[in-house]
């Protein structure tokens, strides 16, 4: 009997080969079937099974990440064939090396070369009103008119007194030679004699105080014909004609005038630049150029012809001026300018339009063409910018051709065509 197999064994066997180590570990137990190894069995075959999926899933998830990075890498050689292969449109600029003006740079405000603000110097009726406002007038015009009659009634009548008092000196003066002649006979008495000689020296006094009377009242009927001190521009009337003025009046002028030519710039710069700007200074004139808002340089320069005799503790800047012709009126009070003072010159700078020179993860860049019209990339460290130009201080030499427009398309090798349109050499950014 236990040479032959039951069915329930033989049906084991042709179900699993390794039916003799399950059989193995259920042969000792008491009370069990040939039902329960066969189920323990397919159990058993079903895990070893999720088993062989999975790990045929993962093969075909790494043979699916293997091609498509192939895929990728081959895209991205197409991509770096076809930029060496197909040239890209740009404009280029040469590097050249030449002398750049040292220049210190800064925003400054207009002012009037001189405010006036014109007050009355006399009370009265204001009556007329002899400009419009804005206008331009000149040294001497005639501004505005007090009533002059109550000043022309007082004149007279200061007048009236002084010649009262010269009457009543020349009396006073002859009656003292009367007794002078007398007094040495012993008519009348010495102490007579010097009472006439007192009032002839107290006449005397009223008639300078008349004259200085009439001297007054001459000059304020003068104040009340008011007429431009300088030649400049009228701002906004504060009165108008009919008002009643009042002499020197603290709280608002009559008018405020601007002389605006010549015309002040006043501009601050670090307190570190103070000792060169001394210097440069005290050997020769240095000439200060402005641009106003839109515009460009102004073709008159301006000097450097203040620098403040204090720096300012808070903002550590001195404050500085310079003085314009300003014939053409380009620059009004109150304006905001970017300012360029010129300290001298340096020689054998390098220099690149300022749009040629691009901002990267490694810093400031370029792009050079070589002689087979394909681009380098190179890092470049750049210096002061002066008129839209930059001076290169490494990274480019004279006569290297430099991408201006059309970096964006490029790469390191890519091919390039110069189109017309290209800028001159060293001409970039001029005015």
């Amino acid at each position: 009997m236990h040479g032959i197999p039951g069915p329930h064994e033989i049906s084991l066997r042709t179900m699993n080969p390794r039916f003799a180590k399950i059989r193995q570990g259920f042969v000792p137990l008491t009370g069990c079937t040939g039902l329960a190894v066969c189920r323990s069995s397919r159990r058993w075959v079903a895990a070893g099974s999720i088993r062989v999926a999975g790990w045929l899933a993962v093969f075909v998830i790494l043979l699916g990440l293997m091609a498509g990075c192939s895929k990728e890498e081959s895209a991205k050689s197409r991509i770096e064939d076809v930029r060496r292969t197909i040239a890209i449109p740009v404009t280029v600029s040469t590097a050249v090396e030449r002398t750049v003006p040292v220049q210190l740079r800064a925003v400054g405000n207009v002012e009037a070369y001189a405010t006036v603000s014109i007050k009355a110097q006399v009370s009265g009726e204001l009556t007329a009103v002899h400009f419009k406002e804005g206008q331009e007038v000149k040294k001497g015009d005639m501004l505005f008119t007090i009533d002059p009659r109550p000043f022309e009634a007082r004149l007279k009548q200061m007048e009236a007194n002084l010649a009262k008092s010269r009457a009543q000196l020349t009396n006073a003066r002859k009656q003292a030679e009367r007794y002078a002649a007398v007094v040495k006979k012993g008519y009348v008495a010495e102490e007579q004699y010097d009472q006439v000689v007192a009032n002839a020296a107290a006449l005397e006094a009223t008639v300078k105080a008349d004259e200085a009377a009439v001297e007054n009242a001459r000059l304020e009927l003068r104040y009340t014909s008011i007429r431009s001190p300088i030649t400049g521009y009228t701002g906004s009337l504060m009165v108008h004609a009919g008002n009643i003025i009042k002499a020197v009046d603290t709280e608002k002028p009559i008018v405020t005038i601007n002389q605006v030519n010549p015309i002040n710039v006043s501009f601050s710069v670090p307190e570190q630049n103070l000792a060169d700007v001394k210097r440069s200074m005290a050997e020769r004139v240095l000439d200060v150029c402005v641009t106003p808002s839109g515009e460009q340089c102004l073709p008159t320069k301006g000097e450097l012809t203040f620098i403040d005799n204090t720096v300012n503790a808070t903002t550590g800047t001195i404050q500085l001026k310079a003085t314009f012709p300003n014939e053409t009126k380009a620059l009004w009070p109150g304006q905001f300018v970017s300012v360029s003072l010129t300290l001298g010159s340096e020689s054998g700078a390098v220099v690149l339009p300022a749009h040629s020179v691009q901002t990267g993860q490694e810093g400031q860049y370029v792009y050079v063409v070589k002689a087979d019209s394909t681009v380098e990339y190179r890092l470049v460290k750049v210096g002061r910018q002066v008129d839209g130009e930059v001076i290169i201080v490494t990274g480019a030499q004279p006569g290297e051709k430099v991408v201006t427009e059309g970096q964006l398309r490029l790469a390191p090798g890519s091919r390039v065509k110069i189109v017309e349109g290209s800028e001159p050499s060293g001409e970039s950014g001029r005015p």
